[in-house]
């Protein structure tokens, strides 16, 4: 996560939020480091007990009326105690002209004052959505990324193993690309995981033998898709006679992404497996799954209970050993 200052939030979210710096210059270079935005309400009357002076905050109608009523010296101290917290900076809402005495004590604490003809709930909302972006974790994976029936599977493993050329069966049969080679990766609160292509790779993909090729443009843009949410990953490993992989699936097994624990399979390659089959009906599992519907630990279930009727004592069949 890199450094927000209140300059890069003004220079790439500022014309979807109509903002225009009005005072406080100086103060572009703080930091923003709350994807919350607030509204000070109590705190312009001196109750500051739930005032947050991490978060951008927005003042509206109500904050600007109550400011213009207050008298000289009370207006002069109110101010001072709100941007002596040292917000990031102030959004004044609904194309309101800010108070003279407001620019002039955050031109005084160097805390950036905008104003925008946007109403407040406008503001929030697309600013809540920049700053979540912006803000959360994120890394960048080497693997495959596509949207299988609403399941976003990530295809990993060594380099050569065919992560691509499966996920082009995959995006043949209808299903989506999101992101081949490079799956740039953000964790949204409080526990997902979402994944989008690189600004450079896009929707390309690299297949041997064929060279580059552009799924939007081959497959239309039903065939891709910009972010999806990770809820399975997909382990491919070479066939090794030697290690044991797993048989029933009764027990989950988990990969751990930016702090979040994601199911994970892992599928042993041989000659002649149709590995995109293989990965969609990991997929459809992992919905049944999701619905509450586990497979093996159904049938489990069944091959206890058979094991238990055929050991009590009225039972007449042969004792299974």
């Amino acid at each position: 996560m890199s450094r927000l200052t209140v300059q890069m939030f003004h220079q790439q979210v500022g014309g979807q939020l109509e903002l225009s710096l009005v005072a406080g210059r100086k103060g572009l270079w703080r930091s923003i480091t709350s994807s919350k935005v607030q509204r000070p309400g109590l705190a312009l009357t001196g109750f500051m007990e739930h005032f947050r002076d991490d978060r951008i905050q927005v003042v509206g109608f109500s904050e600007v009326a109550y400011l213009r009523s207050l008298d000289e010296p009370e207006l002069l101290e109110i101010l001072d105690t709100f941007l002596g917290e040292e917000p990031p900076c102030v959004i004044v809402t609904r194309g309101l002209e800010a108070p003279a005495r407001l620019l002039e004590r955050a031109d005084a604490h160097k805390v950036a004052l905008f104003t925008t003809p946007l109403l407040n709930s406008v503001v929030v909302d697309r600013a809540v959505e920049y700053l979540d972006d912006k803000l959360t974790q994120s890394t960048s994976l080497h693997g495959v990324l596509v949207d299988i029936m609403g399941v976003g599977v990530m295809l990993m493993g060594q380099s050569g193993m065919g992560k691509s050329e499966v996920a082009l069966e995959l995006v043949a049969r209808g299903h989506r690309l999101v992101a081949d080679d490079i799956v740039e990766v953000r964790k949204r609160p409080p526990d997902a995981v979402y994944g989008s292509p690189s600004d450079i790779i896009g929707h390309h993909m690299e297949i041997r033998g064929l060279g580059i090729i552009n799924v939007r443009d081959l497959f239309g843009v039903t065939a891709v898709r910009q972010r999806k949410k990770i809820d399975l990953v997909v382990e491919l490993v070479h066939w090794d006679e030697a290690q044991e992989f797993e048989r029933l699936g009764v027990d989950e097994t988990y990969d751990q992404m930016l702090g979040v624990d994601l199911p994970k399979i892992v599928l042993p390659l041989r000659p002649g497996q149709v590995i995109a089959t293989l990965v969609e009906v990991s997929a459809r599992d992992r919905l049944l799954k999701d619905q509450g519907i586990h497979s093996a630990r159904q049938f489990q279930d069944r091959l206890s209970q058979a094991i238990a009727r055929s050991r009590s004592p009225g039972w007449d069949g042969e004792e299974v050993e």
